[in-house]
């Protein structure tokens, strides 16, 4: 059961990662002529990786294009840097209280 759970979270961390990389390159390149926005699809990705696979970027759908062609939107990617940390917080959460759980294992639950 320890194993599914962790390998679970280690994958939707990784997923965290990606995406945190994606939306500092967005944010880095606001001012860039030409630039598209890029994002991944989180629940198919998530699914997608389960199978071994690395997680595909896609353009992000549904934003304004600006005169110069860019279309990075700093307001979509302060919410996702903000979302994308609650989710590592609560990710990184279950980690330690699993970890905890097997050192309370090992240790026969005294400190």
């Amino acid at each position: 059961m320890f194993d599914a759970v962790t390998s679970n979270l280690e994958r939707y961390m990784d997923l965290l990662s990606t995406r945190q990389k994606l939306v500092a390159a967005n944010v880095a390149n606001a001012d860039t002529p030409g630039y598209k926005a890029q994002d991944i699809d989180f629940q198919f990705e998530f699914v997608t990786m389960a199978n071994g696979e690395k997680p595909q970027t896609i353009d992000a759908q549904g934003l304004t294009e600006k005169p110069d062609g860019n279309n990075v939107d700093i307001d979509r990617e302060s919410r996702l840097l903000a979302e994308n940390a609650m989710r590592f917080n609560v990710a990184s959460t279950l980690v330690r209280g699993q970890l905890k759980t097997i050192q309370e294992a090992i240790t026969g639950g005294g400190s």
